[in-house]
């Protein structure tokens, strides 16, 4: 069974960085940083990253703006 697992990160710096990080370590691009629609169910300001990791498992990071 896959996951997803979400980290709090406290700006939208920490996201880029975690995405940066995350693929140079081997992990595959499952969505850049980047504000995410609230069409999709998103509160405003959603600002997320999202890789899979090598077993396929999907990791984000996120910084919710106020």
């Amino acid at each position: 069974m896959k996951q997803h697992t979400a980290f709090a990160a406290r700006s939208r710096t920490e996201v880029d960085a975690f995405h940066t990080a995350a693929l140079q370590a081997g992990g595959t691009d499952n969505g850049p940083p980047g504000i995410r629609p609230t069409s999709e169910g998103n509160p405003p300001g959603y600002y997320a990253a999202f890789v899979h990791d090598p077993d396929g498992n999907n990791m984000e990071a996120v910084f919710r703006d106020r």
